[in-house]
């Protein structure tokens, strides 16, 4: 077993809070193959020919086993990357909506596009309120909200400030524009303006009191202000109501992690590190390739005495991410790890 102090196992859990955004961690750094990773893009549109906001798309592998799952964008927007040379489904199961899916062959391409039209179930109950883009938007708020999507799109500084400016323009001329007010709270977030970003998300909630982007968006939000509890309880509260969010479950799980890491006795902030756990594996079991749900689980394993496995984690984060921000501490924890399973084997 890996004889680490206390003290270090502390410093190495708090490596866990040098949390990125959620913009970040969902980009990650290419494998080197045979063949580039392949990526997966779509739209999803309703039958009249509007673009389909928050719409959950999974993809499965054809050989069997979840792939992921994302939420359209406001332009009815979604993509699957870092996907192997294989065979995948992709398909949507939306409330009030028929079923639609489709085979993508990735096996001698990188990439693939697919669209799909969604047309009401005449035999199902009306969608809920916000899980579209609602019909009764005034054309000149839907394009002040397509300048502040584009904006958004460079992720420069300048052009976010620029993209808050339209959503709030777009909600001025259309106050009930629930997608404008949460992609106002995310732009927030992405300038770490945290106050303004749990105001505005909270505006979004009382226009839709179940819009789950909103309930987890909020939960990152209380993370960072170090509003444990807070964060537990929309973050739960969210998962309610949809379960099947990988970054849902990993922000559940960094919140854990920081409750823990602020009880000193092991033994004491054990409930918490095995909620942790139980947490970064939901999260992994949506996307096995989460590299930052690795490192997670990586240290949370060392926390508990699993050496050998926490190995395996910490050389999984370095394969999905070479270059990341642990790198470091993982290459270095893996021969910490290396040169004492040798120790044992020394008579």
């Amino acid at each position: 077993m890996l004889r680490i102090s206390v003290s270090t196992k502390a410093l190495t859990l708090a490596l866990i809070l040098f949390s990125i955004s959620i913009t970040a961690q969902a980009q990650r750094e290419s494998r080197v193959d045979a063949q580039p990773p392949g990526r997966i893009n779509g739209q999803v549109r309703l039958a009249n020919g509007q673009p389909a906001a928050e719409i959950l798309v999974s993809c499965d592998a054809w050989s069997g086993g979840m792939v992921g799952q994302v939420r359209t964008d406001g332009g009815g927007r979604f993509h699957f990357e870092n996907l192997g040379p294989a065979q995948f489904t992709v398909s949507i199961r939306q409330a009030g909506y028929l079923p639609v899916s489709e085979t993508v062959e990735m096996a001698t391409t990188s990439t693939a596009y697919v669209q799909f039209l969604l047309r009401v179930d005449p035999n199902a109950p009306a969608p809920t309120p916000g899980s579209v883009v609602d019909s009764n938007v005034p054309i000149a708020a839907q394009k002040e909200f397509e300048k502040a999507e584009a904006a958004m799109a460079t992720g420069k500084k300048e052009d976010i400030q620029a993209a808050i400016g339209h959503y709030q323009q777009s909600l001025t001329i259309y106050p009930q524009f629930l997608k404008a007010q949460l992609e106002l709270g995310t732009a927030y977030m992405d300038l770490g303006e945290w106050n303004k970003a749990e105001q505005t998300l909270k505006k979004t909630l009382e226009l839709d009191p179940k819009a789950v982007n909103a309930l987890f968006a909020l939960g990152e939000v209380y993370f960072r202000q170090k509003k444990n509890e807070e964060a537990e309880k929309v973050l739960l509260q969210g998962l309610q109501i949809e379960d099947r969010s990988m970054q849902a479950h990993l922000t559940l799980a960094r919140v854990y992690v920081d409750m823990a890491a602020k009880i000193k006795d092991q033994t004491e902030n054990r409930p918490l590190r095995v909620k942790a756990y139980d947490q970064v594996n939901a999260a992994l079991k949506y996307d096995a390739n989460n590299a930052f749900a690795h490192w997670i689980k990586g240290n949370l394993l060392v926390s508990v005495g699993r050496d050998q496995d926490a190995q395996h984690e910490f050389e999984e984060y370095l394969r999905l991410e070479p270059k990341g921000p642990f790198t470091n501490q993982a290459s270095t924890l893996i021969e910490k790890i290396k040169k004492e399973l040798e120790s044992q084997k020394k008579p």
